[in-house]
């Protein structure tokens, strides 16, 4: 199997042996992928200055098995280096693509919203949570562990923006009772509505939607702890 001049981006790199490197990438037509970077370290290598995080490649590799061999990377440019929190964020996620997505499976319409939410910290004024929070929706009704923010799942109807609705776990939003679990979060149908859309110009629909990611990220993550989003918290980015 070869492929040529597929997009990517390099989500973590290990050494392997003295001069490789073994790669995860997150490409655009075949997910993640593993990949050796043969001779990567040397000092002269054309794949080192590459070989970068948070910058647009193409890649080209071969082979069958789960770890591939890469054959030539190339820089497309376009993105200016993430700094500072800025690069807090981009870690957080890549770690995020690591916990949820299985190797080889593709996304291409994620991938697209990494590459524009890695393009808009890169450049962007804006808050980080404003920025984050639609690939973070993004991800996880991509991957299935976020039902609909704007129908109710009882009725199956549109939200009416003036009920508040507690997001239960395993099947989605329903109206709010008075009676649920104090950590499942309620939000007013009004606010979810602009979640479901991405508009993220209400600061209260920002600092709402806040306990529902927190909420559906720990449900799906369990013990498991990302690093950089404990981070972003404790700097309260995230």
């Amino acid at each position: 199997m070869r492929v040529f001049h597929e997009p990517a981006y390099v989500l973590h790199s290990i050494p392997y042996k003295e001069t490789s490197l073994i790669l995860d990438v997150f490409t655009r037509e075949y997910g993640r992928v593993a990949l050796i970077a043969k001779g990567a370290k040397r000092p002269h290598s054309s794949l080192r200055p590459v070989l970068q995080q948070f910058q647009p490649l193409e890649v080209h590799w071969t082979g069958k098995n789960e770890l591939k061999t890469l054959t030539k990377s190339e820089w497309m440019g376009g993105v200016v280096p993430l700094v500072g929190d800025a690069l807090l964020c981009g870690f957080y996620m890549n770690e995020l693509i690591v916990k949820f997505l299985a190797r080889e499976d593709a996304h291409e319409d994620l991938y697209d919203q990494y590459h524009a939410t890695i393009s808009q910290l890169s450049i962007s004024s804006d808050s980080f949570e404003k920025i984050l929070r639609p690939f973070e929706i993004f991800l996880l009704q991509e991957t299935g562990f976020c039902a609909s923010l704007e129908h109710c799942q009882e009725t199956g109807k549109k939200l009416d923006p003036n009920i508040d609705y507690v997001y239960q776990p395993e099947r989605g939003l329903r109206p709010a009772t008075g009676h649920d679990p104090a950590h499942w979060p309620i939000l007013q149908g009004k606010h979810l509505l602009q979640l479901a859309q991405l508009e993220l110009e209400d600061q209260q629909t920002i600092t709402l939607s806040k306990s529902l990611m927190r909420f559906l990220l720990s449900l799906h993550l369990q013990d498991q702890v990302l690093t950089t989003r404990q981070i972003l918290i404790d700097l309260k980015k995230l």
